[in-house]
């Protein structure tokens, strides 16, 4: 069976095993899931061939992805949260919330940028079902959606995405190693001129003795070929081919969990890094962009969801987090580097194409520069 760390679930080849070299040490799935309880589930929608587009009927390259802080079981209880906007192209539901008092509640949706609101509210009609309590106040909550645009490949405007596949994203998510690329929300998405879409990674810390995990998610969906690196190395010419936008007017949503034991101004501090992570793969976070970040932690929820005159917690100082932000940075980095190497070509409305990453390419490229790492167990 091959390392999770090498391969998905369906066995595509992950970034490592490309020869990309990275920093830290990964947990044992090297993906968000690293984070104890913390689930991910999609809901992929593709229908049609890549032929004209027709509003309302496809060809149709969508999704939704669901991420659980607390798991299924737990989905009521709050976990501290921050959150951070590099570039505000985009929209990030309950943000406002999080800025105001710390924390969130409930699953986190990801999907296009026109079926946002569906998200958000199916997500309200879930936890209505599911749960006996939620938010802060009697059947009252403000659940985090955010969204990336693919009209380049799928029929937003044909607004496929229903509450039903809210439900089967949420319903659906699990624990263990994740899917990763043309999955849930971001089935339609582009990247750096190639296929784009979802990818994961985490680091694990080792704080006073004890080992925290560090994982990242991303829905990308940003970036020029031409602004493209790998491994520190200038890819455009190298790797030259179609530009599907004159400027950079995609987006990026990135999710951060980790269990340390952190407050909310310290994870929005985590969420900042994840900027420092997308720059990594030579972005500049263009004015079209939606760049948008939250970090959560799984660590003292429990006394979040007392009613109890005093909260008693033992916190990370902040002069401490340095290790954090690094694993931030490299799980961001490696998360959007395994999107490019996992996800296969994809043609979507009126012949769009967005090409897959040449892998082939990349790992002689790597050798020439020195910068081939070879994968264990390879």
């Amino acid at each position: 069976m091959t390392s999770p760390l090498l391969a998905t679930p369906s066995g595509k080849p992950r970034a490592r095993a490309l020869g990309i070299p990275f920093e830290g040490r990964p947990g044992p799935f090297n993906a968000i899931t690293d984070v104890a309880g913390v689930e991910v589930g999609y809901t992929t929608l593709i229908r049609g061939d890549g032929g004209p587009l027709v509003v309302g009927s496809g060809p149709v390259r969508t999704g939704v992805t669901a991420i659980i802080p607390r798991g299924k079981a737990g989905a009521s209880l709050p976990v501290w949260t921050g959150q951070f906007s590099l570039n505000g192209n985009g929209e990030l539901t309950g943000s406002w919330w999080i800025d105001e008092v710390g924390h969130s509640d409930g699953p986190i949706t990801i999907t296009n940028t026109h079926s946002c609101g569906v998200a958000r509210d199916a997500t309200i009609e879930w936890m209505n079902r599911n749960v006996q309590a939620y938010g802060d106040g009697p059947d009252w909550g403000l659940p985090v959606a955010g969204e990336t645009y693919d009209g380049w490949l799928n029929d937003i405007n044909g607004f496929h995405v229903r509450k039903e596949h809210v439900f089967e994203a949420i319903d659906s998510a699990a624990s263990g190693p994740v899917e990763e690329g043309s999955v849930g929300g971001g089935t339609g998405m582009v990247l750096y001129g190639h296929k784009g879409g979802s990818g994961t990674s985490s680091r694990e810390v080792v704080h006073e003795g004890e080992t925290y995990a560090v994982g990242a998610f991303v829905q990308a969906n940003f970036g020029l070929r031409s602004q493209l690196l790998i491994a520190g190395i200038p890819m455009a010419e190298h790797l030259p081919g179609p530009e599907p936008y004159g400027e950079d007017t995609g987006s990026i949503i990135g999710v951060v969990a980790t269990d340390a034991p952190l407050i909310s101004h310290q994870l929005k501090r985590l969420a900042r890094r994840v900027s420092l992570g997308v720059g990594r793969g030579g972005s500049i976070s263009g004015h079209g962009s939606g760049d948008i970040f939250l970090a959560f932690t799984t660590a003292g929820s429990d006394a979040l969801g007392k009613d109890t005159p005093y909260l008693e917690l033992a916190i990370i100082p902040d002069h401490r987090l340095d290790p954090f932000f690094e694993a931030v940075i490299q799980a961001v980095d490696e998360a959007i580097m395994n999107v490019l190497a996992v996800s296969e070509e994809m043609v979507g409305i009126d012949g769009n194409t967005a090409p897959a990453l040449d892998r082939d390419k990349v790992t002689t490229v790597m050798k020439q520069f020195g910068r081939y790492r070879e994968p264990p167990g390879l």
